[in-house]
């Protein structure tokens, strides 16, 4: 087991070693500052060398007078203490102060000689081999020697001229400056060493260390333990200290984990409900809402929290309930209705008291279920009730009728009798229809839930003819031409009996609401993009239309949109429902959109694409 030391004698070391490091970045910093100084600086004076020389150079190199070029360079080298070089633009050294031009090799891919060449100012560093010694090389341009300009980037480059020095002398002055910088640098440090015994004793690193422990326990992180970071270098004061604070972190980070536990299981719950929920405090303040409560109000969950709830629930009755039972402290249970875009939706609502940890009223919590499905089927289901009664009762109040004045006296007179029992056939014909159409519809609608309907791929166009076929003679009655718009190439999963049958109740109804002379057209389109593998089939006329306030209800049974138009022409009411049914047992969808007065378009969309 460790023994905690003194406190004293774990600072002093650490600070000694701390001002050595600095004082030896400081002076590795100092010393390659003032290398990188005196290099930058030697580099300035070769340029401006090779400035100056440079219109006397170019004269040479003009007049094409090499000889005097090179006593000019070796004379230029000797007097200024410069290595001078010119080298043509194809890379042949011309003169040089230092050695033969002639024997030396081509310095075209020496990297400040590229840079010139490029109408840059080329500068290097390097080792020369031919003078076995680091120089530093500074090459400009010489342009358009001919025409006697220099200096403008923008002619060509026709030579080089190249200054170099020796940094010899550079690296034994900067050796004497090394050594004076260590020897200041240890009288600072032994300076610096009795000041930091005497600090030393008012300061203490594991403090500081446990310090930024306890911030980080103030913001809620317990994972860091203070006694195993300072236990080697704390005193015992400061250890038996860190062991107290790790006791008492452990604690609270057990009860808040225990907190954050049970908030995140009731976040999820809470999250997770298909009810709306919102909870808002005393001063009618949201508190917190689930997701189904922002969609159904259409509100980021963020942004509603602490805002007041009148500027998220946009119905004067939930209001009043939310004010109510804050002010009564009494639930309040009703059903309310919240108008939007898509239509009402019906709420089951639930207002009940939001208490706090004494038992006090601290706000409320607002449930509401959504039941507008429910009232919708309640709906369908009394108007389907009430519509199947009335298709019902009209033939067999019909065909009572008649068969009650037959017997009372018609029927000996041949004519009236003959009239009577012919509309008694056409309402028995219709009630049959009714009929056939409900047990089709049933038994379309059971076997596509067993998936006892088989599907097949096939083509199209066949079951399309087929069925024009079986309209045409009523088409041709009404004066209403049908066109087919359908490749023979298409093909479609299908069960073509039940396909057809669909396409027919759609040519019926096409038929029916068209005007005299009009078009009914059966067009494929098969699909792109995100319709990609579907096939539509779509069934447009010129005709009447359909009001729009119709169309959300057309697929239903018995429903109709023109119900005494739709009687005389003898429909059930159930076509346009056994179309859907058939369009869902293809895996498919039907739509509708219509103008009224212009003309409607039905879509049947099934599974397909084109062959090959």
């Amino acid at each position: 087991m460790i023994t905690p030391k003194k406190l004293i004698w774990q600072i002093f070391p650490a600070n000694v070693l701390t001002i050595l490091l600095v004082i030896i970045t400081v002076s590795w910093y100092g010393v390659v500052t003032l290398q990188e100084f005196s290099l930058q600086d030697t580099e300035t004076g070769l340029e401006s060398r090779a400035h100056l020389i440079s219109s006397k150079v170019t004269e040479y190199l003009r007049d094409q007078r090499t000889g005097e070029l090179r006593e000019y360079c070796a004379q230029a080298g000797r007097s200024s203490g410069t290595r001078i070089t010119v080298i043509s633009s194809e890379g042949k050294v011309l003169a040089e102060s230092n050695e033969d031009p002639d024997t030396m090799e081509n310095h075209g891919q020496r990297v400040e000689i590229a840079a010139a060449m490029k109408g840059q100012v080329g500068i290097s560093r390097r080792y020369s081999r031919t003078l076995q010694e680091n120089l530093i090389y500074v090459a400009i341009p010489l342009t358009n020697i001919a025409d006697g300009i220099q200096d403008n980037p923008g002619k060509r480059v026709d030579a080089v001229l190249r200054t170099s020095v020796s940094v010899a002398a550079l690296d034994s002055t900067l050796r004497g400056i090394k050594i004076r910088i260590m020897l200041g640098s240890l009288a600072v440090l032994l300076l610096a060493g009795a000041v930091t015994l005497l600090i030393s004793r008012n300061i203490s690193r594991p403090l500081e260390q446990m310090t930024k422990s306890a911030e980080r326990f103030a913001g809620g992180d317990f994972s860091l333990r203070m006694l195993p970071v300072v236990k080697k270098t704390a005193s015992l004061e400061v250890a038996t200290l860190a062991a107290s604070m790790d006791r008492m972190a452990e604690l609270l980070d057990e009860k808040i984990e225990a907190i954050v536990t049970q908030r995140n299981q009731l976040e999820t719950v809470f999250s997770s409900m298909v009810e709306a929920v919102i909870a808002i405090d005393s001063e009618e303040r949201v508190l917190s809402i689930n997701d189904a409560a922002a969609e159904l109000f259409g509100v980021e969950r963020k942004a509603a929290t602490g805002k007041i709830v009148q500027q998220i629930v946009r119905n004067v009755q939930l209001q009043q309930h939310i004010s109510r039972t804050l002010a009564a402290k009494e639930s309040v249970i009703d059903e309310i209705v919240l108008q939007g875009e898509s239509g009402d939706r019906f709420l089951q609502t639930n207002v009940v008291i939001l208490g706090n940890g004494a038992g006090e009223c601290a706000g409320v919590l607002v449930v509401m279920n959504d039941v507008t499905k429910i009232r919708r089927l309640e709906n369908v289901r009394r108007d389907f009730v009430a519509n199947v009664s009335h298709e019902l009762r009209t033939p067999i109040t019909s065909i009572r009728g008649y068969v009650e004045t037959l017997l009372d006296g018609a029927l000996d007179i041949r004519e009236d009798a003959v009239r009577f029992l012919t509309i008694v056939l056409h309402q028995s014909e219709r009630l049959a229809t009714i009929i056939d159409d409900l047990l089709a519809l049933s038994k379309i609608e059971e076997e596509a839930k067993r998936g006892a309907i088989p599907l097949s791929p096939g083509p199209l166009r066949p079951v399309l003819e087929a069925a024009v076929q079986t309209c045409q003679l009523q088409a041709d009655q009404a004066g209403i031409a049908v066109v087919i718009d359908c490749p023979e190439q298409v093909m479609a999963a299908m069960n073509a009996t039940l396909l057809e049958q669909a396409v027919v109740n759609l040519l019926v109804n096409a038929i029916t609401y068209s005007r005299q002379g009009g078009e009914v057209t059966v067009a494929v389109v098969v699909g792109e993009a995100e319709q990609a593998g579907k096939v539509r089939i779509v069934v447009r006329d010129n005709g009447i239309g359909i009001a729009t306030k119709h169309l959300p209800r057309l697929f239903e049974r018995f429903y109709r949109s023109d119900k005494a138009r739709s009687r005389a022409h003898g429909g059930s009411g159930l076509g346009l429902a056994i179309v859907k049914h058939i369009a869902e047992a293809h895996d498919g969808a039907v739509e509708v959109k219509s103008v009224e007065g212009k003309g409607s378009q039905f879509a049947l969309v099934v599974s397909g694409g084109l062959a090959g």
